[in-house]
């Protein structure tokens, strides 16, 4: 299984505390602001874990998402980008 994808934690199906969002973003900008409270919120009203990356400290994560950040990922995936809609999480995430 080496070439599994080291974000990629759970299946659609698994329960809450299987999953993980990750929130890749920067410092100083309004938009991931903005990600991290619809993040937080749905997270914790759900009891799924969930993580912060900063873009500028991973040059894999700069390469990859710089132009479209903030970026949500769900177990590993890209879900969202530039604006997070709550509902939209929330279905991603089986509520």
């Amino acid at each position: 299984m080496g070439g599994m994808n080291p974000l990629r934690r759970a299946s659609r199906k698994a329960p809450p505390a299987e999953r993980l969002v990750t929130l890749v973003g920067r410092p100083g900008c309004h938009l991931c602001d903005d990600a991290r409270r619809v993040v937080s919120e749905v997270c914790g009203e759900l009891g799924v874990r969930w993580e912060e990356k900063d873009i500028e400290r991973d040059a894999e994560l700069h390469r990859r998402y710089w132009e479209r950040i903030p970026v949500v990922l769900v177990d590993g995936e890209q879900h969202d980008f530039w604006r997070v809609d709550e509902r939209r999480l929330r279905r991603a995430l089986g509520a």
